[in-house]
């Protein structure tokens, strides 16, 4: 049994999705409650240790949770096995592609 199959990657796209929604609904909080007034306020908020580390977790998560749904979407629905292997190393070398990006781009705001 693999790690993503069956009832663990249920639970796993599960709590992504929570993680995701706390995420969300604790940056409107914080951006309602102080919003940042010009480029240096954004910089400070987003480079603060503890936003920083949750926006890598949200950013890992994320991709996480898509790759579990569009692996399992394309598991079921494309029947030549060619294709499929296809589309799943499309979407595996997107998404990593995508996440050294986004890491990328957080760890040089935080070292400006």
């Amino acid at each position: 049994m693999s790690l993503l199959s069956g009832q663990r990657a249920w639970l796993l796209q599960r709590v992504t999705a929570i993680y995701a929604g706390l995420y969300v609904f604790l940056a409107i909080a914080v951006l309602l409650a102080r919003p940042p007034a010009d480029h240096g306020a954004w910089v400070a908020l987003v480079t603060h240790p503890v936003v920083w580390l949750a926006t890598v977790a949200f950013i890992l998560l994320m991709l996480l949770h898509a790759w579990i749904g569009l692996r399992d979407v394309i598991i079921d629905y494309v029947r030549p096995v060619s294709v499929r292997l296809t589309a799943l190393v499309a979407v595996a070398v997107a998404f990593l592609l995508l996440g050294f990006w986004a890491l990328w781009i957080l760890i040089e705001a935080a070292l400006t």
